[in-house]
């Protein structure tokens, strides 16, 4: 069964795709540093994905493809809600891990905080950050 995790943002904190995968390179970035200093590679555990895109996409999603058997795929895009409110969706499609489940709530959170955005997760839980 296909679950999402929404990212609500103010009019003022639209992104875009291209600013999604920014925050996304300063995880990864953060995960490298901590990776320097304990000695080992960090990045591999806290970042176990590959950015995808496909042209054909239309631009408003893009894919983590799993790089090990423990994370097969989450989904990322962007545009608004009813409430005409930009939106950031992290989907966990069908046949995910409990792994994708975990890494999606991280970085559901991890975006949430940068983003100063309503984030509700995986479980229909509802986290506000920046007010």
């Amino acid at each position: 069964m296909t679950k999402a995790a929404t990212l609500i943002l103010k009019e003022e904190n639209a992104v875009t795709l291209e600013d999604v995968k920014a925050q996304l390179a300063h995880y990864i970035e953060m995960a490298r540093k901590t990776g320097e200093q304990l000695g080992w590679d960090y990045t591999a555990a806290a970042f176990p994905y590959t950015i995808e895109d496909d042209p054909k996409r239309g631009g408003r999603w893009f894919v983590l493809k799993g790089k090990n058997p423990n994370y097969r795929k989450l989904i990322i895009g962007v545009g608004k809600n009813e409430d005409n409110r930009p939106v950031v969706q992290i989907v966990l499609p069908t046949g995910a891990t409990h792994g994708d489940i975990a890494k999606g709530n991280e970085l559901t959170r991890f975006l949430g905080k940068r983003l100063k955005a309503e984030t509700r997760l995986f479980n229909g839980r509802t986290m506000h950050f920046g007010e």
